[in-house]
């Protein structure tokens, strides 16, 4: 099954799971405030896309970090940032069991379940 990755409020979440639903593709969302985010997930993500693919440091929780913790970037640093603040990973993450695609790009995405 499709698994969507992120929170709801999110607008790139909010579009990637009505085009899902325009094309009756049966996924489960997985939210990071209600259903939680583990070490264990978010490291799969990284070794799947890249600890830059996976941290958005455009975001508004990134500009909100003091300098100290945006300076001397490692990926465990990245890591550690991501799982206390989990709105810093780009959104959404779409697990369709062969591949985990970032954002909403319905080019990338599954055309039926």
């Amino acid at each position: 099954m499709i698994v969507v990755y992120g929170i709801k409020n999110c607008d790139s979440v909010k579009k990637a799971r009505t085009w899902l639903e325009a094309r009756q593709i049966a996924y489960r969302f997985h939210d990071y405030r209600i259903d939680g985010l583990d070490a264990a997930l978010l490291q799969g993500f990284v070794d799947a896309l890249g600890v830059d693919a996976v941290l958005n440091q455009r975001s508004t929780s990134w500009r909100q970090l003091d300098d100290a913790q945006k300076s001397d970037l490692t990926p465990d640093k990245a890591m550690q940032l991501m799982l206390a603040v989990p709105t810093l990973i780009k959104r959404p993450i779409l697990d369709n069991g062969q591949q985990l695609i970032v954002g909403f790009n319905p080019d990338q995405y599954p055309t039926e379940s």
